[in-house]
């Protein structure tokens, strides 16, 4: 009989062990800024004023997870590896720091645009891919894909420059997650170098 109530005893005290916390397994992440040239100089007063207007993303990309494109209609989504910020922001972000870096930009504007201040061109960017890659051999990349369009402003605006620009494919070992982000980043930036190539000039 004593030995029955020993066990007793014990046993709410075994029913209250609390368990180690588990640490969260979830990485966040954002779009490093591109660094600006060390010495850049002013901007000329004849540079043009640009209007970059909202990024827009394909559909599967307006979420947190980041997109890891397994096969041509095939991807996973990331559920512990998250973009720490809104992407279309963040990519509107990194490239208006690349069009400000150029000498032949004077100004970019973000919408909504203000009202008093003249531009001379708008730029709109459409993003259809912007994600890890990892072919049927193995082979891990970052892939950007976006459709640009420049247009006139004024009364009648017209198109200037219509293209679909591909980033060429950057290795990644398909586990580092912070080095696809600064390949991303430098894809945007290229991105950005596209769009003040296919600047025309200003009369």
């Amino acid at each position: 009989m004593p030995i029955v109530l020993t066990g007793l005893l014990f046993a709410p005290a075994a029913c209250n062990v609390v368990q180690p916390a588990q640490e969260d397994p979830t990485r966040y992440f954002v779009l490093s800024d591109p660094a600006a040239p060390v010495a850049q100089a002013p901007a000329p007063s004849a540079g043009v004023r640009i209007g970059l207007k909202a990024v827009r993303l394909e559909g599967y990309l307006r979420r947190k997870q980041i997109v890891v494109r397994t096969g041509g209609n095939e991807l996973q989504f990331r559920d512990y590896r998250l973009w720490a910020e809104p992407l279309d922001g963040a990519i509107a972000r990194v490239l208006r720091t690349r069009l400000l870096a150029s000498p032949e930009v004077a100004q970019v504007y973000t919408e909504p645009f203000p009202a008093d201040l003249e531009r001379d061109f708008d730029v709109s960017i459409e993003v259809r891919r912007f994600e890890g890659s990892e072919s049927a051999q193995g082979r891990h990349t970052a892939s950007l894909s976006a459709a640009v369009e420049i247009w006139t402003t004024g009364a009648s605006p017209r198109v200037v420059a219509h293209k679909v620009f591909d980033a060429p494919d950057a290795a990644w070992d398909g586990r580092d997650f912070d080095r696809l982000a600064r390949l991303l980043t430098a894809d945007v930036s290229a991105l950005g170098q596209e769009v003040v190539a296919d600047l025309p000039a200003r009369n």
